[in-house]
């Protein structure tokens, strides 16, 4: 059967009608390349945001989020800068985020208190708010509706490759778009949103309708991804609705779950290219929680596994280290017992088991280590003890992320 939605070549977050955006280097970054972005909606957006818990939030996170909790269906512009973070920086910090906003609703003619404000980078630097005005105002002069590769490329940091896309979903009163853009290759292992993240959708919505959407999204995708076990203090994942389709998929059972199925397809798209550009990442593994006995405690066991160095360092070296993987499962702070576990990985035809009973399956080394060995690996682990299940996604540890953060700031 022939899926809803299809994906659109070079989709980006301006591929749904009404958005814009463009990017300028604002010299934030010393090579010359794309640095500030601004994204505009030509009318106003409904929108939910998940943010960071780390519990020292940066002043972006700070201005959104009391955004969103006054005016969350008046949204119309997001203003983007990479290098610094404007996190750890006090009052002066948030007044900067405040001029941000301000200098983006300047720059783009639009109603004040309608920008929300994104900063990545390094942590504990003053945001050079002219330099990011200025950006924002070249940016504004060039507004596209295939600007949305450019915005992508701008908020990279460490990542290789701007992370993009975007679907298009056939409903009975015509298509929706769902476009997308994110960043982060470090410092991932989100609690209720990824690095930064932007979805965008001309789908009429309203944000008490898109609020626990939006959750139920963020937890399976940007939530369920992790490079290194650190939360950043700037996570945040935002998701806009402007109406420019004029069709509310919330108004029929059949369209909303299939509306949901395409923008979680989005949002794992992206999630997982973060993933595959962890910094100094060579593979990805995909880890399979199942038999718990909610979907929360099979979450927190695959994270637990997924923020395992050990784990991390066994699948760089293509070590079917299988003990690792259990041992950081008993450290998720669920419940677990023995005897009801078994593990194993996926092969071409099929599942080898690795471990049963919580004991070893007597495996063949030699099969195990060639699964190991693979860049993309699988690991089932039933837990024996109910019916809930759910998925993460990491990489691997290897010695070139030691050797890109030994020197971040420089």
């Amino acid at each position: 059967m022939a899926s809803a939605f299809s994906p659109i070549d070079g989709g980006s977050a301006t591929s749904p009608g009404g958005f814009s955006a463009a990017a300028a280097h604002a010299g934030l970054k010393a090579d010359g390349a794309l640095d500030v972005a601004l994204l505009v909606s030509a009318t106003s957006c409904a929108t939910a945001g998940a943010f960071t818990k780390n519990a020292l939030r940066a002043a972006p996170v700070i201005y959104d989020a009391e955004m969103l909790a006054d005016r969350p269906g008046r949204t119309r512009a997001v203003a983007m800068n990479a290098r610094v973070a404007n996190a750890c920086t006090g009052a002066a910090g948030l007044e900067a985020a405040r001029a941000m906003a301000r200098a983006a609703e300047e720059a783009a003619g639009l109603p004040p208190h309608t920008a929300l404000v994104l900063s990545t980078g390094v942590i504990g630097v003053p945001l050079p708010v002219e330099k990011v005005a200025r950006g924002l105002r070249e940016a504004a002069a060039k507004l596209s509706p295939t600007g949305g590769a450019d915005a992508a490329r701008a908020i990279m940091t460490t990542d290789t490759r701007p992370k993009h896309c975007a679907v298009r979903l056939e409903t009975p009163t015509g298509p929706i778009i769902i476009g997308g853009m994110a960043k982060g290759a470090g410092m991932i292992h989100p609690d209720m949103a990824t690095l930064l993240g932007v979805l965008t959708t001309d789908a009429v919505s309203e944000p008490g309708t898109l609020r626990p959407f939006w959750k139920r999204v963020v937890d399976r995708t940007f939530n369920a991804i992790s490079v290194d076990g650190d939360t950043s203090t700037n996570d945040t994942a935002l998701f806009l609705a402007n109406g420019h389709a004029g069709i509310d998929p919330s108004r029929d059972g059949a369209t909303w779950k299939l509306f949901e199925e395409a923008v979680t397809e989005v949002a794992r798209t992206l999630a997982l290219a973060i993933v595959e550009d962890g910094e100094g990442a060579t593979k990805r593994l995909e880890i399979q929680i199942v038999g718990a006995q909610t979907e929360a405690h099979a979450r927190e066991v695959g994270r637990a596994i997924a923020r395992s160095t050990l784990v991390k360092t066994a699948i760089y070296g293509g070590d079917p280290n299988w003990g690792r993987v259990l041992a950081a499962a008993g450290v998720a702070g669920v419940s677990l017992i023995a005897e009801r576990i078994s593990l194993q990985a996926g092969t071409s035809n099929g599942w080898l088991t690795l471990a049963s009973g919580g004991a070893t399956a007597l495996a063949d080394p030699a099969q195990a280590r060639a699964i190991f060995e693979q860049k993309a690996i699988r690991l089932r682990l039933d837990l024996g003890l109910g019916r809930a299940e759910a998925v993460v996604w990491t990489c691997d540890l290897s010695p070139d992320y030691v050797r890109i953060n030994s020197d971040y700031t420089s």
